[in-house]
């Protein structure tokens, strides 16, 4: 009777041994996955900031270019004028 209770309470501690280490392992995935989480984030914030940054290139680039048709116009104008007070 003893030998079997012995083999019993054998038993019982394997089983929280195997139970500690899954939850160990399990501990682990969760840290690397969170890692991983970060990481992605962090990915997504950098992608963010160049989209964001090339957009606001992009919308300088298209308001010089809009800067210079207008003074261009302007300076279109401005000469038009000039010929017809001059006469030629």
């Amino acid at each position: 009777m003893v030998a079997v209770n012995e083999a019993r309470l054998v038993r019982m501690a394997e089983r929280e041994v195997a139970k500690s280490l899954l939850e160990a392992e399990r501990a682990a995935q969760a840290v690397k996955a969170a890692e991983l989480v970060a990481q992605a984030q962090r990915d997504a914030e950098h992608l963010e900031a160049l989209a964001a940054a090339e957009k606001a290139e992009r919308q300088a680039a298209l308001e010089a270019e809009q800067k210079a048709e207008r003074d261009a116009r302007y300076a279109a104008r401005k000469a038009a004028k000039k010929v017809r007070r001059r006469g030629y």
